[in-house]
């Protein structure tokens, strides 16, 4: 939909908002009004706070002073500063339905007792906890975290010296971050030096979006420790797992990964020094990685210089769709070792493996390409890549169509831009991201960090061969790229809202954009950034369609949609997607696609 404003009434033209109101009229050659969507993109400044923040940002350590205020006022994406604590919690707590909190000597040195956490940092927009010195030196001491950090948008949460040296302690975690947008977790030094301490993840960062999980010398020298992830990462898309020295040099260790990285999308996993040294423990992953879609899997040095270790892998990597699986080191120089894998999937291979003791039964060697085949078939193949209604032909878009809707709604936190004059004098490269760094205080390995690199990266990376592309962080800087590209005479579109999403639609009146013809398009799409950054490109060979979108059964319209058709996909991947969901190859058919939440599609203007 071209959505659009009459007037902006009242609106202080020294604000942000007034300057690109003007901008529009002096760029844009046709009568249409500003686009209310994306006006209201717009930074929220007042024209005082703009002035203000303006001189503050020649001088970059200002503007870190003043950051908590600049994000609030500018409506950006900023996670809390948690100042060190030196208070103890000796005794038994009960904390419910708290955020943002730093714990230092929690539960240290502890004899017996339980403390509970229910509802930690829950359903909020951006969560930052520390916890250091967690449980460290405690006897019989339990921990228990219910619900923790569930359904939030960003997560950043760290804890360091967790359990270190405690001796016969139970920590629970139950749903542990389910439904997290952007996960980021830290445990160092998790357990190390534990004895018979036993830790239990339950439903763990499932149905997460794009984070990651770091453990570092989880478990290491510890004593008959026990080690339970049920549900680890399960239906989570692009999800990443670092474990580092994990039980290394540990003594009769069980660890038992239930249902690990089910259903995911494009998982990130790597084990370094996993089992390396240890002395009989009990490894076992149930269910690995089943059903996912391409990702990758390292482990390094697993189970190396091991003793009596006893590893077991059953239905691993089953019907996944492309992606790879390394061992590196895998029971090399081991005694007494018992490993086994049954019915493991594609694309793996072993390095320097031991030669003895290691059993492999029922290989499963499953291409792209044959899921591309069984999706033709109409038999089971991952979810992530044919998630219902994501792509379609062309010959669905007519009244009448009875079609799946994906989910379209907008996952990423809620930012603005910042004001052209102020973001042009912000770093904006990965050569800089130590000034970036500094100015949004991040820290390593944090979750601001990531943020910072991945997109600075993928907005730096080459155009694909045709594509012509740029990052854009204000709205002027949209208008220059899509008049660059398209002339002056253009229109914006986007989809109305959100309904529909997850359900079967019927399709109402269609209308072809440029008459319906072949013609080109720039599409931008949200990168995650503190402020608002598109990252927009040039689409050539598209049709570009809006549609009424109704109510199977009462036929009431409930959206006004749009939807691009990219004609050529000869240079698309055979394993793309598209093709999985729809039965086809590379060149041979056009594959059509909605415009989610809050990405929009430039064209001329009709």
């Amino acid at each position: 939909m071209q959505v659009v404003l009459a007037a902006v009434a009242g609106e202080n033209p020294f604000t942000p908002k007034g300057y690109v109101v003007r901008y529009w009229k002096k760029q844009i050659s046709n009568n249409l009004p500003e686009p209310s969507f994306l006006l209201d993109k717009a930074s929220p400044l007042t024209a005082a706070e703009y002035a203000s923040f303006y001189k503050l940002v020649d001088d970059q350590n200002a503007l870190s002073t003043h950051l908590p205020d600049f994000c609030t006022k500018a409506n950006l994406i900023c996670f809390p500063d948690l100042s060190p604590s030196l208070e103890k919690h000796m005794d038994n707590v009960d904390f419910a339905t708290y955020l943002n909190k730093n714990f230092t000597n929690y539960g240290g040195d502890r004899l017996g007792g339980v403390d509970s956490f229910k509802n930690y940092s829950d359903g909020d927009n951006v969560v930052s906890d520390d916890f250091r010195r967690y449980s460290r030196d405690a006897t019989g001491h339990n921990e228990k975290f219910t619900s923790y950090a569930t359904e939030v948008n960003m997560a950043d949460q760290s804890f360091s010296g967790y359990g270190t040296a405690s001796t016969g302690s139970d920590g629970e975690f139950s749903n542990y971050n389910h439904g997290v947008n952007v996960p980021n977790l830290r445990f160092t030094e998790y357990a190390d030096s534990s004895n018979g301490r036993k830790q239990t993840f339950t439903e763990y960062t499932t149905d997460t979006n794009a984070g990651d999980q770091t453990f570092t010398s989880y478990g290491k020298n510890g004593n008959g420790a026990t080690n339970e992830f049920t549900n680890y990462g399960k239906n989570s898309n692009v999800m990443g797992s670092n474990f580092k020295n994990y039980g290394k040099t540990g003594n009769g260790g069980n660890d038992t990964f239930t249902s690990y990285g089910d259903e995911t999308n494009n998982p990130q996993n790597t084990f370094k020094n996993y089992g390396a040294e240890g002395n009989s423990a009990v490894e076992s992953f149930k269910s690995y990685r089943s059903d996912s879609n391409v990702g990758s899997d390292d482990f390094h040095s697993y189970g190396k210089q091991s003793n009596a270790a006893q590893m077991d892998f059953a239905t691993y990597a089953q019907d996944v769709t492309d992606g790879s699986t390394k061992f590196s080191g895998y029971g090399e120089d081991a005694s007494a070792e018992t490993v086994d894998f049954k019915q493991y999937g594609p694309n793996t291979t072993f390095k320097a493996y031991a030669k003895e003791g290691v059993t492999f039964a029922s290989y499963t060697n499953e291409s792209a390409a044959a899921a591309a085949s069984l999706a033709a078939k109409g038999k089971k193949v991952n979810r992530w890549a044919v998630e219902p209604g994501k792509f379609f032909r062309e010959e669905m878009l007519k009244s009448g169509s009875v079609m799946p809707m994906p989910d379209i709604r907008d996952k990423m936190p809620r930012r603005s831009f910042l004001p052209r004059a102020i973001v042009t004098k912000l770093p904006f490269s990965t050569s800089k991201i130590d000034e970036l760094k500094n100015i949004f205080h991040a820290g390593n390995d944090s979750s601001m960090t990531s943020m910072l690199v991945n997109s600075l990266k993928e907005c730096e990376r080459a155009p694909s061969p045709g594509e012509t592309k740029r990052c854009v962080a204000s709205i002027e800087d949209m208008i220059d790229f899509a008049t660059s590209v398209l002339g002056r005479n253009v229109a914006v579109h986007t989809t109305e809202n959100t309904q529909g999403s997850n359900g079967n639609i019927t399709i109402g009146q269609v209308k072809g954009i440029n008459g319906g013809n072949v013609t080109k398009s720039v599409s931008c799409h949200q990168s995650l950034f503190p402020y608002l950054v598109y990252y927009c490109h040039s689409v050539p060979k598209v049709r570009v369609y809006e549609a009424d979108i109704l109510d199977p059964e009462s036929k009431a319209r409930i959206n006004h949609g749009v939807a691009i058709c990219h004609l050529d996909t000869s240079s698309w991947s055979p394993g793309h997607g598209a093709f999985i969901a729809l039965g086809s190859g590379p060149g041979k058919i056009e594959v059509c696609h909605w415009i989610f939440e809050n990405d929009m599609t430039w064209t001329v203007a009709d």
